[in-house]
């Protein structure tokens, strides 16, 4: 039933993705606001289906935490699941750093061309650090909430990438609080998998940490202690045997 509903589900997001592109097109000559509010339609629309066709279900905690004012968004990454969650589910607009390069896949790199986040060119080494601080300092005075994956990439439940620098750097250079996330999307929606399962994820915000007169390394290192510490909390399962990989944290 598991193999019926996820070749279902995909079929629901390439049907769905293709038309909403288009409409990110027509839309384009729009306000940003509008532009952003139109967009999501389509990661709440693959939110919904997650939840009816493969009974995938949210547990939120510590969302008291998330406050009325200007924040950075620091979040374990295990699936493709939080990146639906997080524009589909916060109460402001978030901007996700991300390889400029996206922008050249149909139709999903049009709608995220079309929101104006924070797209950076990796290539240019040390320049893609400024492009963060300018480009995210920007987002914040327009109200908007950066979200970057310190791990850089998805990692496999249980496992702890390399935590960069990237989002401290620019909590350093802002003074602006960070909010940590843990969540155990990967154990129903793996990295890279076909296969999906019914359940339900967890996902826990933080409380914010106060970034101002503080360097990027503390800043990066308190993060990462109370996401891995949050992690084995929230999903001791995924760390019930071995020993946990875990790069340094600068």
């Amino acid at each position: 039933m598991a193999h019926i509903r996820s070749a279902i589900y995909m079929a629901f997001l390439v049907i769905t993705v293709i038309p909403y592109a288009i409409c990110c097109l027509l839309w384009a000559p729009f306000p940003q606001p509008v532009r952003y509010r139109l967009t999501v339609g389509w990661p709440k629309l693959a939110l919904w289906g997650s939840r009816v066709i493969l009974g995938i279900r949210w547990k939120v905690l510590g969302e008291e935490n998330l406050p009325d004012g200007p924040v950075i968004l620091l979040s374990k990454h295990q699936s493709a699941l939080e990146t639906l969650y997080f524009p589909a589910r916060m109460p402001r607009q978030v901007c996700f750093v991300y390889k400029k390069e996206l922008h050249r896949v149909p139709f999903f790199g049009w709608g995220l061309a079309s929101l104006r986040m924070i797209p950076i060119d990796r290539a240019k080494g040390r320049e893609s650090f400024e492009q963060v601080e300018r480009i995210g300092a920007q987002r914040l005075q327009e109200g908007r909430w950066p979200i970057l994956f310190p791990e850089g990439t998805r990692m496999a439940p249980g496992k702890t990438g390399r935590y960069r620098m990237g989002g401290a750097r620019l909590a350093a250079y802002t003074g602006v609080p960070v909010i940590p996330i843990a969540h155990n999307a990967g154990t129903l929606w793996p990295r890279n998998a076909f296969l999906k399962k019914p359940g339900t994820v967890t996902i826990s915000f933080g409380p914010p940490i106060e970034t101002k007169g503080l360097d990027a390394e503390t800043i990066n290192q308190r993060v990462q202690d109370w996401i891995e510490g949050e992690m084995r909390r929230i999903a001791p399962e995924q760390y019930g045997h071995g020993e946990k990989e875990k790069g340094p944290a600068a």
